[in-house]
Protein backbone atom coordinates (compact mmCIF):
# COMPACT_ATOMS: atom_id res chain seq x y z
CA UNK A 1 0.00 0.00 0.00
CA UNK A 2 2.72 2.24 0.67
CA UNK A 3 4.36 1.69 -2.44
CA UNK A 4 1.09 2.58 -4.60
CA UNK A 5 0.91 5.86 -2.58
CA UNK A 6 4.20 7.12 -2.89
CA UNK A 7 4.49 6.36 -6.97
CA UNK A 8 2.29 8.88 -8.02
CA UNK A 9 3.74 11.13 -5.51
CA UNK A 10 7.12 10.60 -6.71
CA UNK A 11 5.79 10.81 -10.95
CA UNK A 12 4.54 14.37 -10.01
CA UNK A 13 7.61 15.03 -8.63
CA UNK A 14 8.88 14.31 -11.34
CA UNK A 15 6.44 16.30 -13.95
CA UNK A 16 7.30 19.43 -11.78
CA UNK A 17 8.73 21.54 -13.99
CA UNK A 18 12.30 22.39 -13.62
CA UNK A 19 12.83 26.39 -12.32
CA UNK A 20 13.29 29.22 -15.17
CA UNK A 21 17.57 30.16 -15.15
CA UNK A 22 18.05 33.45 -14.26
CA UNK A 23 17.76 35.37 -16.90
CA UNK A 24 21.27 36.20 -18.05
CA UNK A 25 22.12 39.94 -19.68
CA UNK A 26 23.21 39.29 -23.52
CA UNK A 27 26.87 39.71 -24.00
CA UNK A 28 26.79 40.28 -27.21
CA UNK A 29 25.53 44.22 -26.32
CA UNK A 30 27.68 44.86 -23.76
CA UNK A 31 30.13 46.03 -26.25
CA UNK A 32 28.19 48.90 -27.10
CA UNK A 33 28.41 50.68 -23.30
CA UNK A 34 32.22 50.72 -23.71
CA UNK A 35 32.14 51.64 -27.56
CA UNK A 36 31.77 55.66 -26.72
CA UNK A 37 35.15 55.60 -24.46
CA UNK A 38 36.76 53.54 -27.58
CA UNK A 39 35.73 56.29 -29.62
CA UNK A 40 36.99 58.72 -27.71
CA UNK A 41 40.15 57.58 -26.98
CA UNK A 42 40.74 56.65 -30.58
CA UNK A 43 40.19 60.31 -31.91
CA UNK A 44 42.01 62.12 -28.85
CA UNK A 45 44.68 59.58 -28.75
CA UNK A 46 45.16 57.52 -32.10
CA UNK A 47 45.95 60.41 -34.39
CA UNK A 48 48.65 62.48 -31.88
CA UNK A 49 50.52 58.55 -31.30
CA UNK A 50 50.22 57.90 -35.33
CA UNK A 51 51.72 61.07 -36.20
CA UNK A 52 54.54 60.56 -33.39
CA UNK A 53 55.10 57.28 -35.29
CA UNK A 54 55.35 58.42 -38.79
CA UNK A 55 57.26 61.62 -38.20
CA UNK A 56 59.99 58.79 -35.91
CA UNK A 57 60.68 57.65 -39.45
CA UNK A 58 60.97 61.23 -41.77
CA UNK A 59 63.31 63.70 -42.23
CA UNK A 60 61.11 66.35 -40.60
CA UNK A 61 62.57 69.72 -40.03
CA UNK A 62 62.59 73.57 -40.05
CA UNK A 63 62.16 73.04 -44.24
CA UNK A 64 59.07 70.61 -43.59
CA UNK A 65 57.12 73.40 -41.40
CA UNK A 66 57.32 75.60 -44.54
CA UNK A 67 55.56 73.26 -46.90
CA UNK A 68 58.25 70.90 -48.21
CA UNK A 69 57.51 67.22 -48.04
CA UNK A 70 59.06 64.75 -45.36
CA UNK A 71 61.77 62.10 -46.35
CA UNK A 72 61.14 59.02 -45.42
CA UNK A 73 64.79 58.08 -43.56
CA UNK A 74 63.37 54.33 -41.89
CA UNK A 75 65.08 53.76 -38.92
CA UNK A 76 67.95 56.74 -38.91
CA UNK A 77 66.50 58.94 -36.42
CA UNK A 78 66.81 55.78 -34.03
CA UNK A 79 70.03 54.58 -34.91
CA UNK A 80 71.04 58.22 -34.38
CA UNK A 81 69.36 58.55 -31.21
CA UNK A 82 70.38 54.79 -30.02
CA UNK A 83 74.29 55.71 -30.70
CA UNK A 84 74.47 59.24 -29.03
CA UNK A 85 75.78 58.68 -25.80
CA UNK A 86 73.87 62.08 -24.28
CA UNK A 87 70.17 60.30 -24.60
CA UNK A 88 71.81 57.43 -22.59
CA UNK A 89 72.99 59.14 -19.66
CA UNK A 90 69.88 61.44 -20.21
CA UNK A 91 67.31 57.77 -20.22
CA UNK A 92 69.38 56.62 -17.14
CA UNK A 93 69.03 60.01 -15.00
CA UNK A 94 65.57 60.09 -16.00
CA UNK A 95 64.74 56.69 -14.96
CA UNK A 96 66.46 57.21 -11.58
CA UNK A 97 64.47 60.16 -10.57
CA UNK A 98 61.42 58.84 -11.80
CA UNK A 99 62.32 55.71 -8.89
CA UNK A 100 63.69 58.15 -6.22
CA UNK A 101 60.17 60.83 -7.17
CA UNK A 102 58.08 57.73 -7.14
CA UNK A 103 59.24 56.12 -4.02
CA UNK A 104 59.97 59.49 -1.77
CA UNK A 105 56.01 60.01 -2.55
CA UNK A 106 54.58 56.97 -1.85
CA UNK A 107 56.76 56.30 1.52
CA UNK A 108 55.71 59.78 2.46
CA UNK A 109 51.82 59.67 1.32
CA UNK A 110 51.95 56.39 3.53
CA UNK A 111 53.10 58.05 6.49
CA UNK A 112 50.77 61.29 5.97
CA UNK A 113 47.69 59.06 5.61
CA UNK A 114 48.44 56.90 8.80
CA UNK A 115 48.85 60.22 10.69
CA UNK A 116 45.34 61.33 9.61
CA UNK A 117 43.78 58.16 10.70
CA UNK A 118 45.41 58.34 13.92
CA UNK A 119 44.87 62.16 14.65
CA UNK A 120 41.13 64.27 16.04
CA UNK A 121 38.28 64.19 13.42
CA UNK A 122 38.96 68.03 13.42
CA UNK A 123 43.13 67.92 12.87
CA UNK A 124 42.42 65.41 10.01
CA UNK A 125 39.96 67.53 8.55
CA UNK A 126 42.62 70.67 8.22
CA UNK A 127 45.45 68.30 6.55
CA UNK A 128 43.00 66.98 4.31
CA UNK A 129 42.16 70.49 3.30
CA UNK A 130 45.78 71.62 3.15
CA UNK A 131 46.53 68.57 0.79
CA UNK A 132 43.61 69.32 -1.26
CA UNK A 133 45.01 72.85 -1.78
CA UNK A 134 48.72 71.86 -2.26
CA UNK A 135 47.42 68.85 -5.05
CA UNK A 136 45.05 71.77 -6.80
CA UNK A 137 47.45 74.52 -7.29
CA UNK A 138 48.46 75.06 -10.85
CA UNK A 139 52.15 73.93 -11.64
CA UNK A 140 53.28 77.19 -12.68
CA UNK A 141 51.72 78.84 -9.97
CA UNK A 142 53.75 76.88 -7.52
CA UNK A 143 56.86 77.11 -9.48
CA UNK A 144 57.04 80.65 -9.30
CA UNK A 145 56.85 80.34 -5.30
CA UNK A 146 59.84 77.80 -5.52
CA UNK A 147 61.76 79.62 -7.77
CA UNK A 148 61.86 82.53 -5.23
CA UNK A 149 62.47 80.14 -2.38
CA UNK A 150 65.69 79.12 -4.05
CA UNK A 151 66.57 82.47 -5.90
CA UNK A 152 70.58 83.16 -5.74
CA UNK A 153 69.98 86.54 -4.95
CA UNK A 154 66.57 86.85 -3.37
CA UNK A 155 65.84 83.42 -2.09
CA UNK A 156 64.31 82.90 1.64
CA UNK A 157 66.43 79.48 1.73
CA UNK A 158 69.61 81.61 1.38
CA UNK A 159 68.61 84.11 3.81
CA UNK A 160 67.41 81.63 6.11
CA UNK A 161 70.44 79.83 5.98
CA UNK A 162 73.04 82.80 6.62
CA UNK A 163 70.78 83.96 10.04
CA UNK A 164 71.89 80.41 10.62
CA UNK A 165 75.37 81.07 10.62
CA UNK A 166 75.81 79.11 7.05
CA UNK A 167 77.89 80.58 4.45
CA UNK A 168 75.59 80.93 1.65
CA UNK A 169 75.06 84.36 0.04
CA UNK A 170 74.75 84.40 -3.70
CA UNK A 171 74.95 80.68 -3.53
CA UNK A 172 73.36 79.20 -6.45
CA UNK A 173 71.18 76.07 -6.33
CA UNK A 174 70.21 75.28 -9.92
CA UNK A 175 73.87 75.75 -11.38
CA UNK A 176 74.74 72.35 -9.75
CA UNK A 177 73.50 69.36 -11.38
CA UNK A 178 73.42 67.72 -8.45
CA UNK A 179 71.57 70.34 -6.15
CA UNK A 180 69.41 71.37 -9.02
CA UNK A 181 68.03 67.81 -9.30
CA UNK A 182 67.35 67.87 -5.11
CA UNK A 183 65.54 71.06 -5.69
CA UNK A 184 63.62 69.41 -8.33
CA UNK A 185 62.85 66.34 -6.52
CA UNK A 186 61.52 67.92 -3.35
CA UNK A 187 59.25 69.96 -5.63
CA UNK A 188 57.94 66.63 -7.67
CA UNK A 189 57.31 65.06 -4.36
CA UNK A 190 55.78 68.16 -2.50
CA UNK A 191 52.89 68.25 -5.32
CA UNK A 192 52.61 64.67 -5.79
CA UNK A 193 52.48 63.54 -1.86
CA UNK A 194 48.49 65.00 -1.47
CA UNK A 195 46.99 62.43 -4.08
CA UNK A 196 49.08 59.57 -2.99
CA UNK A 197 47.98 60.40 0.83
CA UNK A 198 44.28 60.76 -0.27
CA UNK A 199 44.08 57.30 -2.14
CA UNK A 200 45.95 55.52 0.81
CA UNK A 201 43.91 57.30 3.61
CA UNK A 202 40.96 56.00 1.15
CA UNK A 203 42.05 52.49 1.39
CA UNK A 204 42.76 52.44 5.42
CA UNK A 205 39.22 53.31 5.86
CA UNK A 206 38.31 50.12 4.90
CA UNK A 207 40.05 48.46 7.31
CA UNK A 208 38.09 46.90 10.26
CA UNK A 209 39.04 48.46 13.35
CA UNK A 210 38.06 45.31 15.17
CA UNK A 211 40.81 43.53 13.56
CA UNK A 212 43.38 45.99 14.55
CA UNK A 213 42.54 45.49 18.08
CA UNK A 214 42.36 42.31 18.50
CA UNK A 215 46.08 42.67 16.67
CA UNK A 216 46.97 44.47 19.73
CA UNK A 217 45.38 42.75 22.06
CA UNK A 218 47.21 38.98 21.18
CA UNK A 219 50.38 41.38 21.63
CA UNK A 220 51.54 42.88 17.83
CA UNK A 221 53.28 46.01 17.88
CA UNK A 222 52.67 48.59 15.71
CA UNK A 223 55.12 47.42 13.07
CA UNK A 224 53.58 44.34 12.94
CA UNK A 225 49.92 45.61 12.67
CA UNK A 226 51.27 47.60 9.60
CA UNK A 227 53.15 44.97 8.19
CA UNK A 228 50.85 41.74 8.22
CA UNK A 229 47.61 43.39 8.23
CA UNK A 230 47.55 47.28 7.08
CA UNK A 231 49.91 46.70 4.10
CA UNK A 232 48.47 43.72 2.46
CA UNK A 233 45.00 45.03 2.61
CA UNK A 234 46.24 48.40 0.81
CA UNK A 235 48.41 46.79 -1.87
CA UNK A 236 46.27 47.11 -4.63
CA UNK A 237 46.20 50.87 -3.29
CA UNK A 238 49.90 51.45 -3.04
CA UNK A 239 50.41 49.19 -6.24
CA UNK A 240 48.03 51.50 -8.75
CA UNK A 241 49.30 54.75 -7.06
CA UNK A 242 52.93 53.61 -7.14
CA UNK A 243 52.14 53.04 -11.47
CA UNK A 244 50.87 56.33 -11.88
CA UNK A 245 53.37 58.33 -9.78
CA UNK A 246 56.36 56.12 -12.21
CA UNK A 247 53.97 57.20 -15.24
CA UNK A 248 53.97 60.73 -14.50
CA UNK A 249 57.62 61.19 -13.12
CA UNK A 250 58.88 59.83 -16.10
CA UNK A 251 57.18 62.40 -17.95
CA UNK A 252 58.09 65.26 -15.83
CA UNK A 253 58.66 67.91 -17.82
CA UNK A 254 57.22 71.93 -16.45
CA UNK A 255 58.96 71.83 -12.75
CA UNK A 256 62.36 70.81 -14.97
CA UNK A 257 61.91 73.35 -17.63
CA UNK A 258 61.41 76.24 -15.72
CA UNK A 259 63.89 75.42 -13.00
CA UNK A 260 66.21 75.29 -15.94
CA UNK A 261 64.83 78.66 -17.33
CA UNK A 262 65.86 79.85 -13.58
CA UNK A 263 69.56 79.54 -13.66
CA UNK A 264 69.72 75.21 -14.54
CA UNK A 265 72.62 74.39 -17.06
CA UNK A 266 70.23 72.79 -19.26
CA UNK A 267 72.64 70.50 -21.59
CA UNK A 268 73.56 68.57 -17.75
CA UNK A 269 69.92 68.58 -16.49
CA UNK A 270 67.65 67.33 -19.57
CA UNK A 271 65.39 65.01 -18.21
CA UNK A 272 62.99 62.60 -21.05
CA UNK A 273 61.04 65.51 -21.17
CA UNK A 274 62.69 68.55 -21.84
CA UNK A 275 65.48 66.39 -24.03
CA UNK A 276 62.14 66.06 -26.46
CA UNK A 277 61.62 69.66 -26.16
CA UNK A 278 64.82 70.57 -27.07
CA UNK A 279 64.94 68.39 -30.16
CA UNK A 280 62.05 69.29 -31.65
CA UNK A 281 61.70 73.11 -30.82
CA UNK A 282 65.34 73.80 -29.84
CA UNK A 283 66.58 72.01 -32.87
CA UNK A 284 64.38 71.78 -35.23
CA UNK A 285 64.49 67.95 -35.77
CA UNK A 286 61.20 66.98 -34.73
CA UNK A 287 61.69 63.46 -36.53
CA UNK A 288 64.66 62.40 -33.82
CA UNK A 289 62.00 64.23 -31.03
CA UNK A 290 59.15 61.60 -32.36
CA UNK A 291 61.44 59.04 -31.97
CA UNK A 292 62.31 59.78 -28.45
CA UNK A 293 58.65 60.20 -27.73
CA UNK A 294 57.79 56.53 -29.12
CA UNK A 295 61.14 54.69 -27.41
CA UNK A 296 59.44 57.20 -23.63
CA UNK A 297 55.65 55.14 -24.91
CA UNK A 298 57.68 51.90 -24.82
CA UNK A 299 59.42 52.23 -21.48
CA UNK A 300 55.89 53.49 -19.91
CA UNK A 301 54.53 50.29 -21.77
CA UNK A 302 57.28 47.99 -20.18
CA UNK A 303 56.76 49.50 -16.79
CA UNK A 304 52.69 49.32 -16.76
CA UNK A 305 52.86 45.74 -17.96
CA UNK A 306 53.44 44.24 -14.53
CA UNK A 307 50.17 45.64 -13.07
CA UNK A 308 48.34 45.57 -16.66
CA UNK A 309 48.66 41.31 -16.29
CA UNK A 310 48.28 41.45 -12.63
CA UNK A 311 44.70 43.20 -13.85
CA UNK A 312 44.03 40.98 -16.22
CA UNK A 313 44.80 37.76 -14.24
CA UNK A 314 42.23 38.67 -11.41
CA UNK A 315 39.89 39.45 -14.42
CA UNK A 316 40.03 36.59 -14.79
Amino acid sequence: MTSQLSAPKKAKDRAQPAPDAAPQRPRSRAWLLILPTIVLLVLALGYPVGWQLVTSFQEFGLKQQFGQPPEFVGFDNYIQLLSDSNFWVVLGRSLLFCLLAAGFTVIFGFLLALLMKQVHKSIRLILQIALLLAWAMPVVASMTVWVWLVDWRRGLLNWLLVKLGVDAQGHNWLADPVTFFITALVIVVWASVPFVALSIYAGLTQISEEMLEAAAMDGATGWQRTRLIILPVIAPVLSIVMLLQLIWDLRVFTQIKLLQDAGGVANETHLLGTYIYQAGVGSGSFGVASAVSVLMLLITVAISWYYVRSLMKEEN
